[in-house]
Protein backbone atom coordinates (compact mmCIF):
# COMPACT_ATOMS: atom_id res chain seq x y z
CA UNK A 1 0.00 0.00 0.00
CA UNK A 2 3.12 2.49 0.54
CA UNK A 3 4.69 1.89 -2.82
CA UNK A 4 0.98 2.48 -4.31
CA UNK A 5 0.48 5.57 -2.51
CA UNK A 6 4.56 6.52 -2.92
CA UNK A 7 4.04 6.00 -6.99
CA UNK A 8 1.06 8.16 -6.86
CA UNK A 9 2.89 10.99 -5.55
CA UNK A 10 5.32 10.95 -7.42
CA UNK A 11 2.68 10.99 -10.48
CA UNK A 12 1.42 13.95 -8.68
CA UNK A 13 4.43 15.68 -8.54
CA UNK A 14 4.98 15.51 -11.92
CA UNK A 15 3.45 18.09 -14.02
CA UNK A 16 3.68 17.44 -17.69
CA UNK A 17 2.60 13.93 -16.23
CA UNK A 18 -0.19 14.52 -14.31
CA UNK A 19 -1.49 17.10 -17.17
CA UNK A 20 -1.42 14.17 -19.55
CA UNK A 21 -3.12 12.27 -17.39
CA UNK A 22 -5.52 14.94 -16.87
CA UNK A 23 -6.70 15.36 -20.43
CA UNK A 24 -7.06 11.33 -20.88
CA UNK A 25 -9.79 10.84 -18.47
CA UNK A 26 -11.24 14.13 -19.49
CA UNK A 27 -12.04 12.76 -22.98
CA UNK A 28 -12.81 9.05 -21.74
CA UNK A 29 -15.22 11.19 -19.78
CA UNK A 30 -16.84 12.76 -22.60
CA UNK A 31 -16.61 9.26 -24.65
CA UNK A 32 -18.68 7.35 -21.79
CA UNK A 33 -20.80 10.64 -21.97
CA UNK A 34 -21.81 9.53 -25.52
CA UNK A 35 -22.43 6.56 -25.21
CA UNK A 36 -25.71 7.03 -23.23
CA UNK A 37 -27.13 9.30 -25.68
CA UNK A 38 -29.84 7.26 -28.27
CA UNK A 39 -30.21 7.51 -31.55
CA UNK A 40 -33.50 9.98 -32.55
CA UNK A 41 -36.35 7.43 -33.00
CA UNK A 42 -35.05 5.11 -30.34
CA UNK A 43 -37.06 4.18 -27.17
CA UNK A 44 -34.47 3.24 -24.62
CA UNK A 45 -36.84 1.30 -22.60
CA UNK A 46 -37.87 -1.00 -25.62
CA UNK A 47 -33.93 -1.70 -26.10
CA UNK A 48 -34.15 -3.19 -22.51
CA UNK A 49 -36.96 -5.45 -23.41
CA UNK A 50 -35.27 -6.38 -27.02
CA UNK A 51 -32.37 -7.45 -25.00
CA UNK A 52 -34.46 -9.68 -22.49
CA UNK A 53 -36.02 -10.86 -25.88
CA UNK A 54 -33.01 -12.22 -26.60
CA UNK A 55 -31.71 -16.38 -26.20
CA UNK A 56 -28.34 -16.73 -23.49
CA UNK A 57 -26.22 -17.46 -26.89
CA UNK A 58 -27.37 -14.29 -28.98
CA UNK A 59 -27.64 -12.21 -25.98
CA UNK A 60 -23.70 -13.72 -25.79
CA UNK A 61 -22.45 -12.52 -28.62
CA UNK A 62 -24.19 -9.41 -27.85
CA UNK A 63 -22.32 -8.66 -24.89
CA UNK A 64 -18.91 -9.61 -26.63
CA UNK A 65 -19.97 -6.73 -29.64
CA UNK A 66 -21.18 -4.38 -26.82
CA UNK A 67 -17.87 -4.57 -24.45
CA UNK A 68 -15.98 -2.76 -27.38
CA UNK A 69 -18.02 0.03 -27.09
CA UNK A 70 -18.72 0.05 -23.56
CA UNK A 71 -22.40 -0.97 -24.09
CA UNK A 72 -23.42 1.73 -26.50
CA UNK A 73 -24.38 -1.12 -28.93
CA UNK A 74 -26.75 -2.64 -26.64
CA UNK A 75 -27.84 1.29 -26.12
CA UNK A 76 -28.53 1.90 -29.79
CA UNK A 77 -26.14 4.90 -28.85
CA UNK A 78 -25.07 7.52 -31.40
CA UNK A 79 -21.83 5.37 -30.29
CA UNK A 80 -22.99 2.52 -31.02
CA UNK A 81 -20.21 1.23 -34.01
CA UNK A 82 -17.91 2.57 -31.33
CA UNK A 83 -13.57 1.79 -32.89
CA UNK A 84 -14.65 -1.24 -34.86
CA UNK A 85 -15.10 0.02 -37.94
CA UNK A 86 -11.86 1.79 -37.72
CA UNK A 87 -10.38 -1.43 -36.40
CA UNK A 88 -11.95 -3.57 -39.70
CA UNK A 89 -10.32 -0.83 -42.01
CA UNK A 90 -6.84 -0.75 -40.29
CA UNK A 91 -6.77 -4.95 -40.62
CA UNK A 92 -8.27 -4.69 -44.50
CA UNK A 93 -5.40 -2.21 -45.03
CA UNK A 94 -2.93 -4.61 -43.55
CA UNK A 95 -3.88 -7.22 -45.76
CA UNK A 96 -4.18 -4.77 -48.83
CA UNK A 97 -0.53 -3.50 -48.20
CA UNK A 98 0.80 -7.25 -48.93
CA UNK A 99 -1.17 -7.68 -51.90
CA UNK A 100 -0.90 -4.18 -53.79
CA UNK A 101 2.48 -2.93 -54.54
CA UNK A 102 1.24 0.18 -54.77
CA UNK A 103 0.47 0.33 -50.98
CA UNK A 104 3.25 -1.27 -50.34
CA UNK A 105 5.94 1.53 -51.93
CA UNK A 106 3.75 3.99 -49.94
CA UNK A 107 4.05 2.01 -46.70
CA UNK A 108 8.25 2.31 -47.61
CA UNK A 109 8.37 6.22 -47.74
CA UNK A 110 8.64 6.64 -43.57
CA UNK A 111 6.74 8.90 -42.09
CA UNK A 112 4.89 10.84 -44.95
CA UNK A 113 3.82 6.94 -46.51
CA UNK A 114 2.29 6.50 -42.76
CA UNK A 115 0.15 9.52 -43.08
CA UNK A 116 -0.92 8.57 -46.49
CA UNK A 117 -1.70 4.82 -44.93
CA UNK A 118 -3.90 6.86 -42.29
CA UNK A 119 -5.51 8.93 -44.74
CA UNK A 120 -6.69 5.95 -46.79
CA UNK A 121 -7.96 3.85 -43.71
CA UNK A 122 -9.85 6.69 -42.27
CA UNK A 123 -11.83 7.37 -45.56
CA UNK A 124 -12.30 3.48 -45.71
CA UNK A 125 -13.51 3.55 -42.15
CA UNK A 126 -16.54 6.01 -43.75
CA UNK A 127 -17.06 3.41 -45.84
CA UNK A 128 -17.35 0.65 -43.71
CA UNK A 129 -19.61 2.61 -41.47
CA UNK A 130 -21.51 3.42 -43.99
CA UNK A 131 -22.70 -0.22 -44.58
CA UNK A 132 -22.52 -1.48 -40.90
CA UNK A 133 -24.79 1.55 -39.78
CA UNK A 134 -28.00 0.48 -42.00
CA UNK A 135 -27.27 -3.16 -41.14
CA UNK A 136 -27.08 -1.96 -37.52
CA UNK A 137 -30.51 -0.49 -37.80
CA UNK A 138 -31.99 -3.55 -39.60
CA UNK A 139 -31.26 -5.54 -36.86
CA UNK A 140 -32.73 -3.32 -34.36
CA UNK A 141 -36.20 -3.19 -36.29
CA UNK A 142 -36.79 -5.99 -37.71
CA UNK A 143 -38.78 -7.33 -35.48
CA UNK A 144 -40.36 -3.61 -34.96
CA UNK A 145 -42.56 -1.91 -36.26
CA UNK A 146 -43.14 2.10 -36.10
CA UNK A 147 -45.36 2.88 -33.18
CA UNK A 148 -47.19 6.04 -30.97
CA UNK A 149 -45.80 7.25 -28.22
CA UNK A 150 -48.20 5.48 -25.80
CA UNK A 151 -46.05 2.33 -25.65
CA UNK A 152 -43.14 2.33 -23.71
CA UNK A 153 -42.23 -1.24 -24.02
CA UNK A 154 -41.38 -1.39 -28.28
CA UNK A 155 -38.30 -0.44 -30.27
CA UNK A 156 -39.57 2.66 -32.01
CA UNK A 157 -40.93 6.06 -30.77
CA UNK A 158 -41.55 9.07 -32.38
CA UNK A 159 -39.67 12.54 -31.50
CA UNK A 160 -40.93 16.09 -31.39
CA UNK A 161 -39.08 16.70 -34.93
CA UNK A 162 -39.50 12.69 -36.16
CA UNK A 163 -42.39 10.76 -36.84
CA UNK A 164 -41.36 7.67 -37.94
CA UNK A 165 -45.51 6.37 -38.61
CA UNK A 166 -45.00 8.36 -41.49
CA UNK A 167 -43.35 7.39 -44.99
CA UNK A 168 -41.33 10.65 -44.85
CA UNK A 169 -40.34 10.07 -41.12
CA UNK A 170 -38.95 6.58 -42.08
CA UNK A 171 -36.47 7.51 -44.58
CA UNK A 172 -36.01 10.78 -42.31
CA UNK A 173 -34.86 7.81 -39.43
CA UNK A 174 -32.72 6.24 -41.52
CA UNK A 175 -31.17 8.73 -42.74
CA UNK A 176 -31.08 10.60 -39.42
CA UNK A 177 -29.65 7.33 -38.08
CA UNK A 178 -26.80 6.20 -40.32
CA UNK A 179 -25.06 10.08 -40.69
CA UNK A 180 -25.17 10.03 -36.57
CA UNK A 181 -23.81 6.42 -36.11
CA UNK A 182 -20.92 7.18 -38.80
CA UNK A 183 -20.24 11.08 -36.90
CA UNK A 184 -20.47 8.89 -33.75
CA UNK A 185 -17.42 6.38 -35.25
CA UNK A 186 -15.27 9.47 -36.80
CA UNK A 187 -15.81 11.27 -33.35
CA UNK A 188 -14.51 8.21 -30.79
CA UNK A 189 -11.77 8.31 -33.80
CA UNK A 190 -10.46 12.00 -33.05
CA UNK A 191 -10.80 11.28 -29.40
CA UNK A 192 -8.83 8.28 -29.56
CA UNK A 193 -5.94 10.80 -31.80
CA UNK A 194 -6.52 13.24 -29.24
CA UNK A 195 -5.50 11.01 -26.32
CA UNK A 196 -2.91 9.83 -28.17
CA UNK A 197 -0.88 13.17 -29.18
CA UNK A 198 -1.76 15.11 -25.74
CA UNK A 199 -2.79 12.19 -22.95
CA UNK A 200 -0.68 9.06 -22.12
CA UNK A 201 -1.28 5.68 -24.11
CA UNK A 202 -2.48 4.84 -27.01
CA UNK A 203 -6.35 6.51 -27.56
CA UNK A 204 -7.90 3.73 -29.46
CA UNK A 205 -6.71 1.22 -27.31
CA UNK A 206 -7.55 2.77 -24.10
CA UNK A 207 -11.15 3.60 -25.45
CA UNK A 208 -11.61 -0.03 -26.11
CA UNK A 209 -10.34 -0.72 -22.92
CA UNK A 210 -12.73 2.07 -20.93
CA UNK A 211 -15.66 0.22 -22.60
CA UNK A 212 -14.77 -3.22 -21.23
CA UNK A 213 -14.09 -1.78 -17.77
CA UNK A 214 -16.67 0.07 -17.09
CA UNK A 215 -19.34 -3.02 -17.43
CA UNK A 216 -16.80 -4.94 -14.81
CA UNK A 217 -18.29 -3.64 -11.39
CA UNK A 218 -21.87 -4.26 -12.62
CA UNK A 219 -20.64 -7.72 -12.88
CA UNK A 220 -18.89 -8.43 -9.78
CA UNK A 221 -21.93 -7.40 -8.35
CA UNK A 222 -24.36 -9.56 -9.57
CA UNK A 223 -22.21 -12.27 -9.36
CA UNK A 224 -21.36 -11.46 -5.45
CA UNK A 225 -25.36 -11.03 -5.50
CA UNK A 226 -26.13 -14.20 -7.18
CA UNK A 227 -23.49 -16.59 -5.05
CA UNK A 228 -24.88 -15.38 -2.00
CA UNK A 229 -28.25 -16.14 -2.68
CA UNK A 230 -26.98 -19.79 -3.09
CA UNK A 231 -26.01 -20.14 1.13
CA UNK A 232 -23.57 -21.50 2.96
CA UNK A 233 -21.83 -22.43 0.32
CA UNK A 234 -21.68 -19.15 -1.89
CA UNK A 235 -19.07 -17.58 -0.56
CA UNK A 236 -16.43 -20.10 -0.68
CA UNK A 237 -17.57 -20.80 -4.01
CA UNK A 238 -16.69 -17.04 -4.89
CA UNK A 239 -13.61 -17.18 -3.29
CA UNK A 240 -12.37 -19.88 -5.58
CA UNK A 241 -13.63 -17.99 -8.73
CA UNK A 242 -11.70 -14.84 -8.02
CA UNK A 243 -8.45 -17.53 -7.11
CA UNK A 244 -9.22 -18.78 -10.73
CA UNK A 245 -10.03 -15.56 -11.84
CA UNK A 246 -6.48 -14.16 -10.80
CA UNK A 247 -4.73 -17.09 -11.77
CA UNK A 248 -6.21 -16.50 -15.65
CA UNK A 249 -4.75 -13.11 -15.67
CA UNK A 250 -1.48 -14.18 -14.42
CA UNK A 251 -1.63 -16.75 -17.09
CA UNK A 252 -2.13 -13.89 -19.48
CA UNK A 253 0.57 -11.69 -18.28
CA UNK A 254 2.87 -14.39 -18.94
CA UNK A 255 1.42 -15.06 -22.76
CA UNK A 256 1.92 -11.73 -23.41
CA UNK A 257 5.43 -10.84 -21.91
CA UNK A 258 6.92 -14.10 -23.16
CA UNK A 259 9.17 -13.71 -25.48
CA UNK A 260 12.09 -16.17 -27.34
CA UNK A 261 15.39 -13.99 -27.49
CA UNK A 262 17.87 -14.63 -30.85
CA UNK A 263 20.88 -13.79 -29.83
CA UNK A 264 22.85 -11.19 -32.38
CA UNK A 265 26.44 -10.13 -32.62
CA UNK A 266 26.96 -6.38 -34.35
CA UNK A 267 31.00 -5.62 -35.35
CA UNK A 268 31.74 -1.89 -33.99
CA UNK A 269 35.30 -1.75 -35.76
CA UNK A 270 38.68 -2.82 -36.76
CA UNK A 271 41.90 -2.15 -35.77
CA UNK A 272 44.65 -2.61 -38.60
CA UNK A 273 47.74 -4.05 -38.21
CA UNK A 274 49.43 -4.02 -40.86
CA UNK A 275 48.04 -6.49 -44.05
CA UNK A 276 45.82 -8.08 -41.15
CA UNK A 277 42.47 -6.61 -39.32
CA UNK A 278 41.84 -7.43 -35.69
CA UNK A 279 38.23 -7.40 -33.99
CA UNK A 280 38.40 -5.48 -30.92
CA UNK A 281 35.40 -5.05 -29.97
CA UNK A 282 31.66 -6.50 -30.28
CA UNK A 283 28.07 -5.63 -29.16
CA UNK A 284 26.07 -8.07 -28.32
CA UNK A 285 22.24 -7.80 -28.81
CA UNK A 286 19.43 -10.10 -29.36
CA UNK A 287 15.91 -10.04 -31.52
CA UNK A 288 13.18 -10.15 -29.42
CA UNK A 289 10.58 -12.59 -30.87
CA UNK A 290 7.02 -12.33 -29.31
CA UNK A 291 5.47 -15.94 -28.45
CA UNK A 292 2.07 -13.73 -29.26
CA UNK A 293 3.14 -11.40 -31.81
CA UNK A 294 -0.06 -11.02 -33.44
CA UNK A 295 -1.53 -9.65 -29.74
CA UNK A 296 -5.70 -10.12 -30.38
CA UNK A 297 -5.86 -9.94 -33.68
CA UNK A 298 -6.67 -13.28 -34.09
CA UNK A 299 -8.90 -13.86 -32.01
CA UNK A 300 -10.72 -10.04 -33.46
CA UNK A 301 -10.61 -12.02 -36.76
CA UNK A 302 -12.22 -14.95 -35.72
CA UNK A 303 -14.77 -13.18 -34.50
CA UNK A 304 -16.04 -11.10 -37.04
CA UNK A 305 -16.33 -14.67 -39.20
CA UNK A 306 -18.07 -16.01 -36.42
CA UNK A 307 -20.84 -12.98 -36.80
CA UNK A 308 -21.54 -14.03 -39.98
CA UNK A 309 -24.00 -16.78 -38.99
CA UNK A 310 -25.76 -14.70 -36.51
CA UNK A 311 -26.03 -11.79 -39.34
CA UNK A 312 -27.34 -13.54 -42.25
CA UNK A 313 -29.67 -16.51 -40.42
CA UNK A 314 -32.71 -14.35 -40.73
CA UNK A 315 -32.11 -14.17 -44.37
CA UNK A 316 -31.42 -17.40 -45.62
CA UNK A 317 -34.23 -19.53 -47.07
CA UNK A 318 -32.76 -22.86 -47.72
CA UNK A 319 -33.30 -25.22 -44.25
CA UNK A 320 -29.40 -26.67 -44.93
CA UNK A 321 -28.07 -23.91 -44.65
CA UNK A 322 -30.13 -22.52 -41.89
CA UNK A 323 -29.60 -25.53 -39.57
CA UNK A 324 -25.90 -25.19 -40.30
CA UNK A 325 -25.89 -21.01 -39.50
CA UNK A 326 -27.94 -22.54 -36.76
CA UNK A 327 -25.26 -24.45 -35.14
CA UNK A 328 -22.81 -21.79 -34.83
CA UNK A 329 -25.94 -18.95 -33.01
CA UNK A 330 -24.86 -20.37 -29.97
CA UNK A 331 -21.79 -18.53 -28.25
CA UNK A 332 -21.36 -20.92 -25.41
CA UNK A 333 -22.14 -24.29 -27.93
CA UNK A 334 -19.60 -26.93 -28.62
CA UNK A 335 -19.69 -26.24 -32.08
CA UNK A 336 -19.14 -22.10 -32.06
CA UNK A 337 -16.42 -22.67 -29.55
CA UNK A 338 -14.63 -25.38 -31.82
CA UNK A 339 -14.80 -23.18 -35.15
CA UNK A 340 -13.54 -20.69 -33.17
CA UNK A 341 -10.64 -21.93 -31.51
CA UNK A 342 -9.46 -23.06 -34.98
CA UNK A 343 -9.99 -20.02 -36.33
CA UNK A 344 -7.95 -18.56 -33.94
CA UNK A 345 -5.28 -20.94 -34.52
CA UNK A 346 -5.17 -20.41 -38.26
CA UNK A 347 -5.51 -16.82 -37.84
CA UNK A 348 -2.36 -16.39 -35.46
CA UNK A 349 0.03 -17.78 -37.84
CA UNK A 350 -1.38 -15.91 -40.55
CA UNK A 351 -1.19 -12.66 -38.67
CA UNK A 352 2.07 -13.45 -37.15
CA UNK A 353 3.53 -14.20 -40.78
CA UNK A 354 2.31 -10.93 -41.58
CA UNK A 355 3.74 -9.04 -39.09
CA UNK A 356 7.03 -10.08 -38.77
CA UNK A 357 9.13 -9.66 -42.12
CA UNK A 358 11.46 -12.31 -42.10
CA UNK A 359 13.35 -11.23 -44.91
CA UNK A 360 13.40 -7.61 -43.90
CA UNK A 361 15.52 -8.66 -40.82
CA UNK A 362 17.65 -10.23 -41.92
CA UNK A 363 18.77 -8.36 -44.87
CA UNK A 364 18.58 -5.34 -42.42
CA UNK A 365 20.76 -7.60 -40.23
CA UNK A 366 23.24 -7.98 -42.98
CA UNK A 367 23.52 -4.44 -44.01
CA UNK A 368 24.56 -3.13 -40.42
CA UNK A 369 27.01 -5.88 -40.06
CA UNK A 370 25.05 -7.98 -37.25
CA UNK A 371 24.98 -11.94 -37.70
CA UNK A 372 23.55 -14.77 -35.64
CA UNK A 373 26.06 -16.95 -34.01
CA UNK A 374 27.04 -19.58 -35.83
CA UNK A 375 24.41 -18.95 -38.62
CA UNK A 376 25.33 -17.62 -42.11
CA UNK A 377 23.38 -14.26 -43.10
CA UNK A 378 21.33 -14.58 -45.82
CA UNK A 379 19.34 -17.47 -46.72
CA UNK A 380 20.23 -19.01 -43.31
CA UNK A 381 19.59 -16.62 -41.42
CA UNK A 382 16.04 -16.34 -42.95
CA UNK A 383 15.29 -20.31 -42.16
CA UNK A 384 16.67 -19.83 -38.83
CA UNK A 385 14.49 -17.21 -37.87
CA UNK A 386 11.57 -18.10 -39.37
CA UNK A 387 12.12 -21.89 -37.67
CA UNK A 388 11.91 -20.36 -34.47
CA UNK A 389 9.17 -18.20 -35.10
CA UNK A 390 7.14 -21.19 -35.96
CA UNK A 391 8.21 -23.41 -33.24
CA UNK A 392 7.23 -20.56 -30.65
CA UNK A 393 3.63 -19.41 -32.45
CA UNK A 394 2.48 -22.96 -32.26
CA UNK A 395 2.38 -23.09 -28.58
CA UNK A 396 1.00 -19.46 -28.38
CA UNK A 397 -1.67 -19.96 -31.07
CA UNK A 398 -2.97 -22.81 -28.71
CA UNK A 399 -2.75 -20.91 -25.46
CA UNK A 400 -4.41 -17.81 -27.36
CA UNK A 401 -7.26 -20.39 -28.95
CA UNK A 402 -7.57 -21.39 -24.85
CA UNK A 403 -8.17 -17.66 -23.39
CA UNK A 404 -10.80 -17.40 -26.78
CA UNK A 405 -12.94 -20.05 -25.61
CA UNK A 406 -12.30 -19.99 -21.89
CA UNK A 407 -15.24 -17.51 -20.96
CA UNK A 408 -17.40 -19.76 -22.27
CA UNK A 409 -16.14 -22.81 -19.89
CA UNK A 410 -16.88 -20.86 -17.18
CA UNK A 411 -19.91 -19.83 -18.01
CA UNK A 412 -21.21 -23.31 -17.91
CA UNK A 413 -19.28 -24.26 -14.86
CA UNK A 414 -22.20 -21.96 -13.45
CA UNK A 415 -20.25 -18.01 -13.54
CA UNK A 416 -22.31 -15.99 -14.57
CA UNK A 417 -22.73 -14.74 -18.29
CA UNK A 418 -21.40 -10.81 -17.69
CA UNK A 419 -18.38 -12.06 -15.35
CA UNK A 420 -17.79 -15.01 -17.74
CA UNK A 421 -16.35 -12.48 -20.13
CA UNK A 422 -13.76 -11.70 -18.10
CA UNK A 423 -12.01 -14.81 -18.19
CA UNK A 424 -10.50 -14.56 -21.15
CA UNK A 425 -11.09 -14.04 -24.79
CA UNK A 426 -10.36 -10.46 -25.80
CA UNK A 427 -11.90 -8.69 -23.12
CA UNK A 428 -8.89 -9.97 -21.04
CA UNK A 429 -6.17 -9.75 -23.08
CA UNK A 430 -6.85 -6.11 -24.52
CA UNK A 431 -7.12 -4.93 -20.39
CA UNK A 432 -4.09 -6.94 -19.68
CA UNK A 433 -2.06 -5.74 -22.76
CA UNK A 434 -3.16 -1.74 -22.26
CA UNK A 435 -2.70 -1.85 -18.61
CA UNK A 436 1.31 -3.43 -18.86
CA UNK A 437 1.31 -0.64 -21.78
CA UNK A 438 0.25 1.93 -20.14
CA UNK A 439 2.39 1.10 -16.80
CA UNK A 440 5.49 1.36 -18.90
CA UNK A 441 4.98 4.30 -20.13
CA UNK A 442 4.68 6.00 -16.91
CA UNK A 443 7.21 4.78 -15.52
CA UNK A 444 9.17 5.82 -18.42
CA UNK A 445 7.71 9.40 -17.90
CA UNK A 446 8.74 9.34 -14.43
CA UNK A 447 12.06 8.10 -15.04
CA UNK A 448 12.76 10.58 -17.32
CA UNK A 449 10.89 13.50 -14.82
CA UNK A 450 13.58 12.84 -11.53
CA UNK A 451 16.42 12.21 -13.88
CA UNK A 452 16.40 15.25 -15.20
CA UNK A 453 15.80 17.12 -11.68
CA UNK A 454 18.83 14.68 -10.73
CA UNK A 455 20.71 16.55 -13.24
CA UNK A 456 19.93 19.90 -12.54
CA UNK A 457 21.13 19.47 -9.10
CA UNK A 458 24.46 17.52 -9.89
CA UNK A 459 25.04 20.25 -12.37
CA UNK A 460 24.44 22.90 -9.93
CA UNK A 461 26.35 21.29 -7.38
CA UNK A 462 29.48 21.18 -9.50
CA UNK A 463 28.78 24.77 -9.99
Amino acid sequence: MNNFLIIFHNIWNAKELRKKIIITLSFLLVYRFGAYIPIPGINPLGIVDFMKSMNSGSKGLMQILSSFTGGAFNRASILALGIMPYISASIIIQLMCIVIPYLQKIQRDGESGKRHINFITRWLTVGICLIQAPLYLISLTKKFSPINDSSSSDLLSNTYLLNINTFYGKILFWTIGIIILTSGTMFTMWLGDKITDEGIGNGISLIIMSGIIVRFPDSIIKEIYNKLNIGNGGMIILFFEFLLWLIVILFCIVIIQSIRKIPIQYVSHYKSLGLSAKLIHKRHQYIPLKMTAAGVMPIIFSQAIMLFPLTFFNYVNNEKIKNFFYLFQDVYGLWYNLAFSILVIIFTFFYTAITIPVNQIADDLKRNGGHIPKIKPGKETVEYIDSILSKITLPGAILLAIIAILPSIIFRMGITQNFSLFYGGTSLLIVVGVTLDLIQQVNIYLLNYYYDDLMMIKNRNNR
